[in-house]
């Protein structure tokens, strides 16, 4: 998995991928703008007095929230929306490093943009509702970061390995090969879903963790007849 790793930085300097990079720079920093500025709003709503000061005190506490609440969704948000964009960066990893493999499978724009929107639905909607659990726990260090690694490692590793696999694969065979394989992907998504909470570094995390997926899913040993 460190080799994969070393590989995947080592390309960040190839124009298609450098390319790429700066879309999901920009991208990622929408995203969490949006989220931050959405959060504010919806946790601004919570006028629940009628004291001025005390009303300007929950739009700040509101506000402290929405930021940490956004670092908490940031993750599975960029890698639903910036994964519609990674194909060039794949396809600069086979041809660097697998120029042998055959072209990669043709996805239609109704599977990626299915695919995106069901693990965007799972993984948000499991996070927002698991919002009070973190907040509880977060008190409790080891069992906050427990969990939220654990979800989101099972959540980012299942989504970037299918952006991986589909290319090869049909789903069905994509899906089977990833339930043979889900510990290594398991620690494969945990490793980028802490890269993804680390600030500044975060926003070049989708970008590496995709070239760094293409190397895992390369080394696995494979049951399944490609696409």
């Amino acid at each position: 998995m460190l080799a994969a790793l070393t590989k995947s930085l080592g390309q960040l300097s190839d124009p298609p991928v450098l390319r790429v990079l700066w879309k999901s720079v920009a991208f990622s920093l929408l995203v969490m703008l949006l989220l931050v500025v959405f959060l504010w709003i919806l946790l601004g709503w919570l006028h629940i007095f009628d004291w001025g000061w005390l009303d300007t005190a929950v739009d700040f506490v509101a506000g402290i929230g929405a930021v940490i609440a956004a670092w908490l969704l940031f993750p599975v948000t960029v890698t639903a929306i910036v994964g519609f964009f990674l194909e060039d960066v794949a396809e600069a990893v086979d041809r660097r490093h697998y120029p042998h493999l055959p072209p990669a499978r043709q996805q239609s724009v109704g599977e990626a943009i299915r695919s995106s929107l069901a693990f965007a639905a799972v993984a948000l909607g499991l996070n927002l509702l698991l919002l009070p659990v973190y907040a509880l726990l977060f008190f409790f260090p080891p069992a906050y970061l427990l969990l939220f690694y654990s979800v989101n490692g099972y959540l980012i590793g299942r989504e970037y390995f299918e952006i991986v696999a589909f290319r090869r694969m049909h789903p069905a065979q994509a899906k089977a090969m990833r339930k043979q394989h889900l510990g290594r992907i398991f620690a494969a998504g945990a490793l980028i879903a802490f890269l993804l909470t680390i600030p500044l570094l975060n926003l070049v995390v989708p970008v590496v963790a995709t070239m760094f997926m293409v190397h895992l899913f390369n080394s696995l040993p494979q049951t399944t007849e490609r696409a």
